[in-house]
Protein backbone atom coordinates (compact mmCIF):
# COMPACT_ATOMS: atom_id res chain seq x y z
CA UNK A 1 0.00 0.00 0.00
CA UNK A 2 1.33 3.37 -1.24
CA UNK A 3 1.55 6.10 1.60
CA UNK A 4 -0.08 9.14 1.68
CA UNK A 5 0.74 12.50 3.55
CA UNK A 6 -1.68 14.22 5.71
CA UNK A 7 0.13 17.88 5.56
CA UNK A 8 2.36 19.21 3.11
CA UNK A 9 4.74 20.62 5.64
CA UNK A 10 5.44 19.55 8.88
CA UNK A 11 8.18 21.57 11.75
CA UNK A 12 9.22 20.20 15.34
CA UNK A 13 9.03 22.75 18.21
CA UNK A 14 8.57 21.87 22.01
CA UNK A 15 5.61 21.86 23.97
CA UNK A 16 5.10 24.46 26.80
CA UNK A 17 1.51 23.85 28.31
CA UNK A 18 -1.82 23.50 27.57
CA UNK A 19 -3.61 27.04 28.06
CA UNK A 20 -7.05 25.23 27.36
CA UNK A 21 -8.59 22.70 25.88
CA UNK A 22 -7.64 23.93 22.36
CA UNK A 23 -4.36 26.15 23.21
CA UNK A 24 -1.51 25.02 23.83
CA UNK A 25 1.85 27.01 23.75
CA UNK A 26 5.26 25.44 22.12
CA UNK A 27 8.68 27.02 21.41
CA UNK A 28 9.53 26.88 17.87
CA UNK A 29 12.46 28.08 16.61
CA UNK A 30 13.70 29.84 19.48
CA UNK A 31 10.47 32.03 19.94
CA UNK A 32 7.10 30.64 21.67
CA UNK A 33 4.22 30.22 19.64
CA UNK A 34 0.53 29.34 20.29
CA UNK A 35 -1.23 26.44 18.32
CA UNK A 36 -4.73 25.25 17.98
CA UNK A 37 -5.13 22.01 19.30
CA UNK A 38 -7.62 19.89 17.65
CA UNK A 39 -8.27 17.60 20.27
CA UNK A 40 -10.28 18.06 23.49
CA UNK A 41 -8.75 14.80 25.12
CA UNK A 42 -6.81 15.10 28.38
CA UNK A 43 -3.72 13.94 26.56
CA UNK A 44 -2.03 13.80 29.61
CA UNK A 45 0.10 10.50 28.96
CA UNK A 46 0.98 12.40 25.80
CA UNK A 47 1.60 16.42 26.16
CA UNK A 48 3.83 16.48 29.06
CA UNK A 49 6.58 20.16 29.39
CA UNK A 50 9.69 19.17 26.49
CA UNK A 51 7.57 16.83 24.95
CA UNK A 52 8.45 17.25 20.75
CA UNK A 53 5.23 18.45 18.81
CA UNK A 54 4.50 18.56 15.19
CA UNK A 55 3.21 21.55 14.20
CA UNK A 56 1.77 22.86 10.50
CA UNK A 57 0.68 26.35 9.85
CA UNK A 58 -2.61 27.22 10.53
CA UNK A 59 -5.07 28.33 7.49
CA UNK A 60 -5.82 32.30 8.00
CA UNK A 61 -9.14 32.88 9.80
CA UNK A 62 -10.35 35.97 10.69
CA UNK A 63 -9.99 36.41 14.58
CA UNK A 64 -7.68 33.32 14.86
CA UNK A 65 -5.05 34.14 17.59
CA UNK A 66 -3.04 31.21 16.40
CA UNK A 67 -0.61 30.98 13.45
CA UNK A 68 0.11 26.96 14.01
CA UNK A 69 -2.08 23.84 14.91
CA UNK A 70 -0.37 20.97 16.93
CA UNK A 71 -1.03 17.49 14.71
CA UNK A 72 1.16 14.98 16.16
CA UNK A 73 3.38 14.75 19.06
CA UNK A 74 6.57 12.27 19.60
CA UNK A 75 5.88 9.54 22.03
CA UNK A 76 9.72 7.24 22.27
CA UNK A 77 10.16 9.05 19.07
CA UNK A 78 7.43 7.95 17.14
CA UNK A 79 4.54 10.38 15.91
CA UNK A 80 0.83 10.02 17.58
CA UNK A 81 -1.74 11.54 15.44
CA UNK A 82 -3.47 14.43 17.59
CA UNK A 83 -5.86 15.76 14.81
CA UNK A 84 -9.11 14.15 16.19
CA UNK A 85 -11.03 14.96 12.46
CA UNK A 86 -8.25 13.72 10.38
CA UNK A 87 -9.20 10.22 11.72
CA UNK A 88 -11.78 10.22 9.38
CA UNK A 89 -9.36 11.03 6.29
CA UNK A 90 -7.56 7.82 7.60
CA UNK A 91 -10.33 5.34 7.38
CA UNK A 92 -11.84 6.48 4.12
CA UNK A 93 -8.12 6.34 2.53
CA UNK A 94 -8.19 2.54 4.25
CA UNK A 95 -11.59 1.70 3.43
CA UNK A 96 -10.92 2.42 -0.44
CA UNK A 97 -7.80 0.61 -0.18
CA UNK A 98 -9.21 -2.71 0.86
CA UNK A 99 -7.56 -2.13 4.63
CA UNK A 100 -10.21 -2.95 6.70
CA UNK A 101 -10.86 -6.41 7.08
CA UNK A 102 -14.73 -7.20 6.57
CA UNK A 103 -15.40 -4.04 5.17
CA UNK A 104 -13.19 -4.88 1.75
CA UNK A 105 -14.93 -3.38 -1.58
CA UNK A 106 -17.51 -1.01 0.29
CA UNK A 107 -18.85 1.77 -1.47
CA UNK A 108 -18.80 5.35 0.11
CA UNK A 109 -22.08 6.50 -0.23
CA UNK A 110 -21.80 9.58 2.00
CA UNK A 111 -19.41 10.98 4.67
CA UNK A 112 -21.45 12.97 7.52
CA UNK A 113 -24.65 10.69 7.30
CA UNK A 114 -27.60 12.29 9.64
CA UNK A 115 -29.83 9.67 11.30
CA UNK A 116 -32.84 12.01 13.38
CA UNK A 117 -30.27 13.78 15.41
CA UNK A 118 -27.13 11.81 15.55
CA UNK A 119 -24.58 12.23 12.67
CA UNK A 120 -22.41 9.51 12.04
CA UNK A 121 -19.36 9.25 10.14
CA UNK A 122 -19.81 6.81 6.88
CA UNK A 123 -22.61 5.26 5.34
CA UNK A 124 -21.13 2.28 2.88
CA UNK A 125 -22.92 -0.15 0.99
CA UNK A 126 -21.46 -3.76 0.12
CA UNK A 127 -23.96 -5.53 -1.95
CA UNK A 128 -27.92 -5.32 -0.28
CA UNK A 129 -26.26 -4.69 2.89
CA UNK A 130 -25.71 -0.84 3.98
CA UNK A 131 -23.21 0.06 7.05
CA UNK A 132 -23.35 2.76 9.14
CA UNK A 133 -19.95 3.26 10.70
CA UNK A 134 -19.09 5.91 13.79
CA UNK A 135 -14.90 6.66 13.80
CA UNK A 136 -12.71 7.25 17.15
CA UNK A 137 -9.07 8.73 17.49
CA UNK A 138 -7.30 6.74 19.90
CA UNK A 139 -4.08 8.52 21.70
CA UNK A 140 -4.50 6.05 24.71
CA UNK A 141 -2.10 3.63 25.46
CA UNK A 142 0.42 1.58 27.27
CA UNK A 143 3.39 -0.41 26.00
CA UNK A 144 0.66 -3.03 24.53
CA UNK A 145 -3.01 -2.02 25.15
CA UNK A 146 -4.56 0.55 23.53
CA UNK A 147 -7.76 2.33 25.56
CA UNK A 148 -10.42 4.62 24.78
CA UNK A 149 -11.57 7.42 25.76
CA UNK A 150 -9.47 9.13 27.86
CA UNK A 151 -11.92 11.75 28.95
CA UNK A 152 -15.30 11.11 29.79
CA UNK A 153 -17.42 11.40 26.42
CA UNK A 154 -21.16 11.44 26.93
CA UNK A 155 -21.38 12.02 23.42
CA UNK A 156 -19.73 8.78 22.31
CA UNK A 157 -22.12 6.81 24.62
CA UNK A 158 -25.29 8.35 23.02
CA UNK A 159 -23.51 7.11 19.42
CA UNK A 160 -23.30 3.55 20.30
CA UNK A 161 -27.19 3.52 21.60
CA UNK A 162 -28.02 5.49 18.26
CA UNK A 163 -26.11 3.10 16.24
CA UNK A 164 -27.57 0.04 18.00
CA UNK A 165 -31.07 1.51 17.21
CA UNK A 166 -30.43 1.97 14.00
CA UNK A 167 -29.46 -1.99 13.24
CA UNK A 168 -33.43 -3.13 14.12
CA UNK A 169 -33.55 -1.28 10.52
CA UNK A 170 -31.33 -3.96 9.34
CA UNK A 171 -28.66 -2.06 9.10
CA UNK A 172 -25.08 -3.01 9.71
CA UNK A 173 -23.66 -0.44 12.43
CA UNK A 174 -20.22 -0.35 14.35
CA UNK A 175 -17.30 1.93 15.23
CA UNK A 176 -13.60 2.00 13.81
CA UNK A 177 -11.38 2.87 16.50
CA UNK A 178 -8.40 4.39 14.98
CA UNK A 179 -5.38 3.76 17.21
CA UNK A 180 -1.99 5.69 16.45
CA UNK A 181 0.41 3.45 18.03
CA UNK A 182 2.67 0.77 16.65
CA UNK A 183 3.28 -1.52 19.53
CA UNK A 184 -0.58 -2.13 20.30
CA UNK A 185 -1.94 -5.55 19.89
CA UNK A 186 -5.17 -5.48 22.44
CA UNK A 187 -7.90 -2.52 22.55
CA UNK A 188 -10.02 -2.06 25.59
CA UNK A 189 -12.63 0.33 26.67
CA UNK A 190 -11.54 2.41 28.85
CA UNK A 191 -13.53 1.69 31.98
CA UNK A 192 -11.20 3.34 34.42
CA UNK A 193 -11.63 7.00 32.46
CA UNK A 194 -15.59 6.59 31.73
CA UNK A 195 -17.22 3.61 33.22
CA UNK A 196 -20.72 4.07 31.54
CA UNK A 197 -19.05 4.01 27.90
CA UNK A 198 -17.42 0.91 28.35
CA UNK A 199 -20.75 -0.60 29.97
CA UNK A 200 -22.33 0.78 26.82
CA UNK A 201 -19.42 -0.26 25.22
CA UNK A 202 -19.59 -4.08 26.29
CA UNK A 203 -23.74 -4.48 26.44
CA UNK A 204 -23.69 -4.05 22.63
CA UNK A 205 -21.19 -6.04 21.38
CA UNK A 206 -23.09 -8.78 19.71
CA UNK A 207 -25.37 -6.24 18.17
CA UNK A 208 -22.37 -3.19 16.94
CA UNK A 209 -19.32 -4.28 15.04
CA UNK A 210 -15.83 -2.85 16.52
CA UNK A 211 -12.61 -2.56 14.80
CA UNK A 212 -9.52 -1.17 16.28
CA UNK A 213 -7.52 -0.07 13.29
CA UNK A 214 -3.09 0.38 14.23
CA UNK A 215 -1.73 2.75 12.35
CA UNK A 216 1.86 3.87 12.16
CA UNK A 217 2.92 7.43 11.34
CA UNK A 218 6.85 8.68 10.06
CA UNK A 219 7.91 11.88 11.15
CA UNK A 220 6.98 13.64 7.95
CA UNK A 221 3.03 12.05 9.04
CA UNK A 222 3.15 10.10 6.10
CA UNK A 223 1.18 6.03 6.66
CA UNK A 224 3.47 3.36 7.25
CA UNK A 225 1.93 0.36 5.55
CA UNK A 226 1.80 -1.67 8.48
CA UNK A 227 -2.00 -1.58 9.19
CA UNK A 228 -3.31 -4.13 11.73
CA UNK A 229 -6.27 -5.42 13.37
CA UNK A 230 -6.23 -5.32 17.56
CA UNK A 231 -7.69 -7.73 19.13
CA UNK A 232 -10.49 -7.26 21.95
CA UNK A 233 -10.14 -9.21 24.97
CA UNK A 234 -13.73 -9.48 26.29
CA UNK A 235 -12.91 -11.69 28.84
CA UNK A 236 -10.84 -8.74 30.82
CA UNK A 237 -13.37 -6.45 30.40
CA UNK A 238 -15.87 -8.90 32.35
CA UNK A 239 -13.41 -9.25 34.84
CA UNK A 240 -12.12 -5.94 35.52
CA UNK A 241 -14.66 -3.30 34.51
CA UNK A 242 -16.26 -2.90 37.57
CA UNK A 243 -17.55 -0.01 40.18
CA UNK A 244 -14.73 -1.19 42.09
CA UNK A 245 -11.01 -0.97 42.89
CA UNK A 246 -8.31 2.35 43.67
CA UNK A 247 -8.80 5.64 43.73
CA UNK A 248 -6.40 8.54 43.77
CA UNK A 249 -7.49 11.93 44.88
CA UNK A 250 -5.23 15.33 43.67
CA UNK A 251 -5.77 18.11 45.93
CA UNK A 252 -3.98 21.44 45.12
CA UNK A 253 -3.58 23.90 48.45
CA UNK A 254 -2.23 27.53 47.04
CA UNK A 255 -1.05 28.41 51.03
CA UNK A 256 0.49 26.72 53.57
CA UNK A 257 -2.23 25.30 56.59
CA UNK A 258 -2.67 24.14 59.97
CA UNK A 259 -5.86 22.49 60.81
CA UNK A 260 -7.43 19.95 62.67
CA UNK A 261 -7.57 16.36 61.10
CA UNK A 262 -10.22 14.53 63.67
CA UNK A 263 -8.14 11.69 65.30
CA UNK A 264 -5.19 13.31 64.12
CA UNK A 265 -5.48 16.58 65.87
CA UNK A 266 -4.10 19.67 64.12
CA UNK A 267 -1.98 18.99 61.52
CA UNK A 268 0.45 21.28 59.47
CA UNK A 269 0.02 21.21 55.46
CA UNK A 270 2.93 22.79 53.06
CA UNK A 271 1.35 24.64 49.91
CA UNK A 272 1.62 22.18 47.31
CA UNK A 273 -0.12 19.19 45.69
CA UNK A 274 -1.51 16.09 47.83
CA UNK A 275 -2.33 12.77 46.81
CA UNK A 276 -4.71 10.42 47.99
CA UNK A 277 -5.08 7.10 47.63
CA UNK A 278 -8.08 5.18 49.10
CA UNK A 279 -10.06 2.26 47.90
CA UNK A 280 -13.84 1.07 47.28
CA UNK A 281 -15.17 -2.62 47.74
CA UNK A 282 -18.26 -1.50 46.24
CA UNK A 283 -19.69 2.34 44.68
CA UNK A 284 -16.47 3.28 43.87
CA UNK A 285 -18.36 6.06 41.79
CA UNK A 286 -20.37 7.31 44.65
CA UNK A 287 -17.32 7.23 46.64
CA UNK A 288 -15.76 9.55 44.50
CA UNK A 289 -18.05 11.95 44.02
CA UNK A 290 -18.35 12.43 47.80
CA UNK A 291 -14.90 12.98 48.51
CA UNK A 292 -15.40 15.53 45.44
CA UNK A 293 -18.00 17.58 47.59
CA UNK A 294 -16.80 19.65 49.96
CA UNK A 295 -20.56 19.76 51.89
CA UNK A 296 -20.50 16.62 53.87
CA UNK A 297 -20.72 15.47 57.24
CA UNK A 298 -16.80 14.82 57.92
CA UNK A 299 -15.59 11.20 58.44
CA UNK A 300 -12.12 10.24 56.85
CA UNK A 301 -9.06 12.51 57.25
CA UNK A 302 -9.11 13.15 53.60
CA UNK A 303 -12.73 15.19 54.56
CA UNK A 304 -10.83 17.90 56.46
CA UNK A 305 -8.25 18.58 53.94
CA UNK A 306 -10.60 18.21 51.22
CA UNK A 307 -12.49 21.33 52.91
CA UNK A 308 -9.35 23.58 52.51
CA UNK A 309 -8.31 22.32 48.84
CA UNK A 310 -9.16 24.98 46.06
CA UNK A 311 -9.18 21.90 43.54
CA UNK A 312 -9.94 18.29 43.78
CA UNK A 313 -9.28 15.44 40.83
CA UNK A 314 -10.61 11.84 41.36
CA UNK A 315 -8.69 8.92 39.43
CA UNK A 316 -9.99 5.68 39.50
CA UNK A 317 -8.45 2.67 39.37
CA UNK A 318 -10.87 -0.07 38.90
CA UNK A 319 -10.32 -3.59 39.34
CA UNK A 320 -11.15 -7.02 40.97
CA UNK A 321 -8.03 -7.08 42.52
CA UNK A 322 -7.16 -4.88 45.85
CA UNK A 323 -4.63 -2.50 44.40
CA UNK A 324 -4.61 0.35 47.49
CA UNK A 325 -1.43 -0.71 48.93
CA UNK A 326 0.72 -1.09 45.84
CA UNK A 327 -0.74 2.00 44.74
CA UNK A 328 0.22 3.92 48.06
CA UNK A 329 4.17 2.08 48.00
CA UNK A 330 4.36 3.56 44.41
CA UNK A 331 3.57 7.13 44.86
CA UNK A 332 5.87 7.01 48.04
CA UNK A 333 8.48 6.26 45.35
CA UNK A 334 8.05 9.75 43.74
CA UNK A 335 6.82 11.52 46.08
CA UNK A 336 8.53 14.88 47.46
CA UNK A 337 7.30 14.38 51.11
CA UNK A 338 4.19 12.48 53.09
CA UNK A 339 1.93 13.18 56.25
CA UNK A 340 2.49 10.35 58.53
CA UNK A 341 -0.50 8.57 59.71
CA UNK A 342 -2.42 10.00 57.22
CA UNK A 343 -5.86 7.87 56.16
CA UNK A 344 -4.08 4.93 57.26
CA UNK A 345 -5.30 4.24 60.69
CA UNK A 346 -7.15 1.37 60.04
CA UNK A 347 -3.91 -0.73 58.08
CA UNK A 348 -0.22 -0.95 58.45
CA UNK A 349 0.58 1.30 55.77
CA UNK A 350 2.72 4.31 57.42
CA UNK A 351 0.29 6.81 55.35
CA UNK A 352 -1.62 6.93 52.31
CA UNK A 353 -1.14 11.19 51.66
CA UNK A 354 1.59 12.12 49.53
CA UNK A 355 3.24 15.35 48.15
CA UNK A 356 4.61 16.84 45.53
CA UNK A 357 5.74 20.31 44.87
CA UNK A 358 4.36 20.42 41.01
CA UNK A 359 1.33 19.15 39.31
CA UNK A 360 1.62 15.33 39.30
CA UNK A 361 -0.55 15.11 36.04
CA UNK A 362 2.77 16.97 34.42
CA UNK A 363 4.73 14.39 35.94
CA UNK A 364 6.27 11.53 33.53
CA UNK A 365 6.90 9.46 36.99
CA UNK A 366 3.24 9.93 38.19
CA UNK A 367 1.60 9.44 34.66
CA UNK A 368 3.98 6.33 33.89
CA UNK A 369 2.84 5.31 37.64
CA UNK A 370 -1.05 5.53 36.47
CA UNK A 371 -0.04 3.60 33.54
CA UNK A 372 0.62 1.17 35.03
CA UNK A 373 -2.03 0.38 37.28
CA UNK A 374 -4.67 1.07 34.83
CA UNK A 375 -2.87 -0.41 31.59
CA UNK A 376 0.32 -2.13 31.56
CA UNK A 377 -0.61 -4.21 34.81
CA UNK A 378 -3.15 -6.49 32.74
CA UNK A 379 -0.35 -7.01 29.96
CA UNK A 380 0.60 -10.64 31.43
CA UNK A 381 -3.03 -11.44 30.87
CA UNK A 382 -2.71 -10.91 27.69
CA UNK A 383 -0.23 -12.71 26.28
Amino acid sequence: MRSFYLFPEVKQGRFIRRLNRFIVECSLDGEIVRAHLPNPGRLWELLLPGKIVILVPSDPVPGRSTTYTAVAVLRDGTPVLLHTQKANTIVRYLLEKNQIRGLENTKIIKQEAVFGTSRFDFLLQKENIQYVLEVKSCTLFGKHIAMFPDAVTERGQRHLLKLSELTDLGMSCGVIFVVHWPLARFFLADYHTDFAFARTFMSLKERLMYKAVCVTWREDLALNEDVRELEIPWGVLDREALDSGTYILILHLFESIRIPVGSLGHVSFSRGFYIYVGSAKKNLTKRMDRHLRKRKKFFWHIDYLRDHARTCIALPIRSQASLEHEVGFALNRIADWSVPGFGSSDCPCETHLFAMHDNPVHSQEFIDMLQYFRIDRLAPDLH
